[in-house]
Formats: structure tokens, C-alpha cells, sequence
């Protein structure tokens, strides 16, 4: 996850060579505040920060939206949502990779980060669901061009990639701290927005960074040294020429 240009420029021009994936089924969004996701015909996405009105919307996160497949529903019998995903597409997310970059509609663009863990939250959809559904739980990306995205639009995958994550969050974290520059520190609440993993992590990182040999690149919330916080943004400059 070393951030670094991508191997060819992504203009919108290359739509036109770009593989046709398939479309949008469905969208949604969950508002500050709310608790469920609520189901609209369109969304806007911001670039860089991911859906406009959006309580997932971050611009330190790479998980900015999920895409979930719509043969993973019928897989498993599934209520409409119970994924969680703001997009619904119709084809099976398992089968996409990190750093592949999605053209949705004529103008958004997505960067594929990885794909997201199944959480014990999902048994309360369907029981065992966790255990069973592997993969398929969806895809997470960032906004790297917005524009709207309504359903019906058309799915393509560009030419070219963009820097490619673990799906492995501690794979993650170790990148993360390998990149904090020399003479700066990243704080254990920071570093988990950065790999996309909830606070709660934070009492595993430590004892992974010691492992890691990068014990020194890291500080608690408390820590009062004089060195200065690194706060991550080199992790999402891909270089992308939209």
C-alpha cells in the first residue's frame, strides 16, 4: 500500500477501453445520526471523501463506501441492506481486486481497496451469516473522481491500476507504520482510521508494531513527546491523473 503513481494515467477517455462489468441495482446512504441505511435512486460522490451526507464519509479512510454483489443476496437469501453496502451491483464483488480502479455513470471514479471482513454484526441478519459469507461481504473503495451515480449506470473497470491493500488488517497496519516519515509519529486511534479498522484495535497495535520493529513509530493518545504527528494523506495520493 506504498503509495506510488499508477501504471498508466486514468483519463476519462479510458471508459471507452475499460472492461464493462455490469451496473448499479441500487444505492444507499446513512445520514449522522442515523441508524439504518436509507435507500435513494442517487448518490453524489465528493472526491477524496466519499458520499455527500455521508456518516462514513472520511477523507483519511479507505473505506469510504462498500460494494456489495447481488449474487451474494441470492446466495444466501438475504433481506434487501443486510450487507450494509451503499452500492449494490450486479456482479460478484469477490471477484474484483484491490487497486482496480471503477468508472461509474460518466464521471465517478472509484479506487478498490480491499475487501471487507465479515463482523458478528452480521448475525443479526441472518444467523451464521458471518461464518458463511467469506468474500462476498462486499468491497470497500475510495472516491477518486466524483460526480453522481444513479442507478442503472454502467460498471466498467479502467486500464491501469492504482496501489493495491491487504486484505489482512495487520498487513495493513504494518505498511501504515512503515510509511510514518523518520522523526514522526502516528498515534494507535490514527493509525487505525488509516487501515480502516474500528478504535477498538487499538489495544492489539502496539504488541503488532513491537513485532514489526516499529514500535518507535507509534504513540498512545496520552503520549506527550515533543515529536510531531503524522497524520497519514501520503497513504492516499495514488498519483491519479482525472
Amino acid at each position: 500500500m506504498t503509495p506510488v503513481p499508477c501504471s498508466a494515467p486514468v483519463r476519462a477517455e479510458d471508459a471507452a477501453t475499460g472492461v464493462a462489468m455490469g451496473s448499479v441495482l441500487a444505492l444507499a446512504q446513512r445520514g449522522e445520526g442515523m441508524r439504518v441505511l436509507q435507500e435513494t435512486g442517487r448518490v453524489m460522490a465528493l472526491a477524496g471523501l466519499g458520499l455527500a451526507g455521508d456518516r462514513h464519509a472520511d477523507p483519511l479512510s479507505p473505506r469510504q463506501l462498500l460494494l456489495a454483489g447481488a449474487p451474494a443476496y441470492a446466495s444466501h437469501g438475504l433481506p434487501a441492506r443486510a450487507l450494509g453496502e451503499n452500492l449494490l451491483l450486479d456482479f460478484d464483488t469477490a471477484a474484483l481486486h484491490s487497486g482496480t480502479v471503477l468508472q461509474l455513470g460518466a464521471e465517478a471514479l472509484l479506487w478498490l481497496t480491499f475487501q471487507c471482513e465479515a463482523c458478528g454484526h452480521l448475525g443479526s441478519k441472518a444467523p451464521g451469516l458471518a461464518r458463511r459469507i467469506g468474500l462476498q461481504r462486499g468491497m470497500l473503495a475510495r472516491v477518486l473522481r466524483g460526480g453522481t451515480i444513479e442507478r442503472g449506470d454502467r460498471v466498467t473497470a479502467l486500464p491501469g491500476e492504482l496501489p493495491a491493500w491487504s486484505d489482512d488488517w495487520r498487513e495493513r497496519a504494518v505498511a501504515a507504520l512503515a510509511a510514518v516519515p523518520d522523526g514522526m509519529v502516528v498515534e494507535y486511534r490514527q493509525l487505525a482510521r488509516l487501515i480502516g479498522v474500528q478504535s477498538s484495535y487499538c489495544r492489539a497495535l502496539p504488541k503488532l508494531a513491537r513485532a514489526a520493529g516499529l514500535a518507535a513509530k507509534a504513540v498512545t493518545l496520552q503520549d506527550r513527546s515533543a515529536a510531531p504527528r503524522w497524520q497519514g494523506h501520503e497513504l492516499f495520493e495514488a498519483g491519479l491523473d482525472a
